[in-house]
């Protein structure tokens, strides 16, 4: 009879077990999908961020009844190593991925304990996709860009496939967008003799056409996100995705991207909160924010917003939710070798002030570099209008045949960066100058910068004398930019 008690009790805990069980995941909040849209090469350049002849009423309302935010910024002014950084929520320069488009074919692979963000959602049980097909009658698909410069998983995403989401929830995925790289085809609606061109920019036929097309594709890119979100809608996903609009480096235009100016590093970003859902600790619904930012922050918050605590070592920090780490005071930024033409930039900035160290300050801006001359108008104007002596003092500064060893500047009373401060006898200047360079110098120790040691003279060589190799995640031979 004592043995039947003993059985029978321990029947009972069991089940008692197994309801409290499922009442407290059911008492739970459920995890919201998460969907990353990524434009390619694109500034803070949509309506809401106060751009004139564009046309983004899409990211506009997202940007009304989400959040937006004014100071974010990726680590490197270009694709690749932006890329590598905020897949994994590393610093580039930390995991050996500086040198864009490097590695790819000499089996160099993440450091130790370093994973990508989609292998750290599928630990936790979520669904991953880098979104390529689309149902067909959106008329365009994803661009499916990886481009990270480290050998990755052979299969870093469970799908590419848009129709998978919906029966495999909670889901991650990226959907990237090319309409803001060059070459532009977007359909012309910039009038360029009304578009806002930057000073250091020779006010010219060639540089206003120009300008007009980019915002033309911001105005396409534009469309294709409002078929996004209508297919969200259509499936039964809007009301449990958190979706976040995002560039991944800087403006496809001269002192954009590949240099570490304002306009190199910082991009747009939305978020737009599930109504479905209780919105964490620091989101507010219609704000504008302008707390200092990096894309390697949104990988970390992505995974706390998936219920992953942050992983132990990861550089990109919680800003949103319980788990919220202290607001930024400096954000940093890096490029070095582009292509064939070797540049060894660092920045950082505070609320304030911009500060640059140029590690080559004997090339010249414009140095040789065969996409730049082949893809960017204003480029070869600038060194055109130089050799006839047409260039303001502000232009000139582009084509002199060297570069300052520092640059300082102040963002409040100095938006374009066009007043060096360095050399400046003003107190609050050399204040800046001073703390921003032990700054930087402490970061490049403190991150194991590992752009302190050059490549090999042949990889520098070998890069800018033979094709760009195939990409593998688009299925087509990747541009060199």
């Amino acid at each position: 009879m004592g043995n039947l008690w003993q059985f029978a009790s321990m029947l009972l805990s069991r089940l008692f077990g197994f309801l409290l069980l499922n009442l407290t995941a059911s008492a739970e909040t459920p995890r919201p999908n998460i969907l990353w849209l990524i434009a390619e090469d694109f500034g803070p350049h949509l309506g809401c961020y106060g751009t004139k002849e564009v046309t983004t009423p899409v990211l506009d309302a997202m940007a009304a009844k989400g959040m937006r935010f004014t100071r974010y910024y990726t680590t490197a002014p270009v694709c690749s190593a932006s890329r590598s950084a905020f897949n994994t929520g590393m610093y580039q320069t930390t995991i050996g991925a500086h040198n864009h488009r490097s590695h790819r074919d000499d089996g160099y692979t993440l450091p130790k304990d370093v994973k990508l963000i989609s292998e750290r959602m599928k630990d936790a049980g979520y669904f991953t996709a880098n979104v390529r097909q689309l149902p067909a009658e959106l008329g365009f698909k994803g661009a499916g860009k990886t481009d990270w410069n480290f050998s990755s998983p052979a299969k870093p995403f469970d799908s590419d496939q848009w129709n998978d989401l919906k029966a495999h929830q909670p889901f991650y995925a990226q959907l990237n967008f090319q309409e803001t790289h060059r070459t532009f085809h977007a359909p012309s609606h910039a009038d360029p003799a009304k578009v806002e061109i930057p000073p250091y920019y020779p006010d010219h036929d060639i540089t206003r056409k120009d300008w007009a097309a980019y915002l033309d594709a911001a105005t396409e890119l534009d469309k294709k996100i409002s078929k996004v979100l209508d297919l969200l809608k259509r499936d039964g996903l809007l009301e449990n995705t958190v979706i976040c609009f995002v560039g991944d480096n800087g403006q496809a235009h001269v002192r954009g991207k590949q240099f570490c100016y304002e306009e190199g590093l910082n991009v747009p970003f939305i978020m737009q909160w599930p109504a479905s859902l209780a919105a964490p600790k620091g989101f507010t619904a219609g704000a504008v924010s302008d707390r200092l930012l990096m894309s390697i922050d949104l990988t970390a918050t992505s995974l706390n917003l998936a219920g992953v605590p942050k992983p132990s070592g990861m550089q990109g920090q919680v800003f949103l939710g319980s788990a919220a780490e202290p607001a930024r005071q400096y954000v940093f930024g890096a490029r070095d070798r582009c292509d064939e033409t070797v540049f060894r930039l660092r920045t950082v900035r505070d609320a304030r002030y911009r500060y640059i160290r140029n590690f080559t300050p004997n090339q010249p801006f414009l140095q040789a570099n065969e996409y730049k001359e082949k893809q960017y108008p204003v480029w070869n104007l600038i060194k055109e209008l130089a050799a006839q002596d047409k260039l303001t003092p502000v232009q000139a500064v582009l084509a002199a045949p060297t570069m300052p060893e520092e640059e300082l500047y102040d963002m409040q009373t100095d938006p374009y960066q066009i007043k060096n401060l360095v050399g400046s006898p003003n107190p609050e200047s050399l204040e800046a100058l001073e703390r921003l360079r032990g700054v930087l110098a402490q970061w490049i120790e403190e991150t194991s910068d590992q752009g302190r040691v050059p490549e090999a003279e042949d990889v520098v060589k070998n890069e800018g004398r033979t094709k760009p190799e195939p990409e593998k995640s688009q299925g087509k031979k990747r541009k060199k930019n």
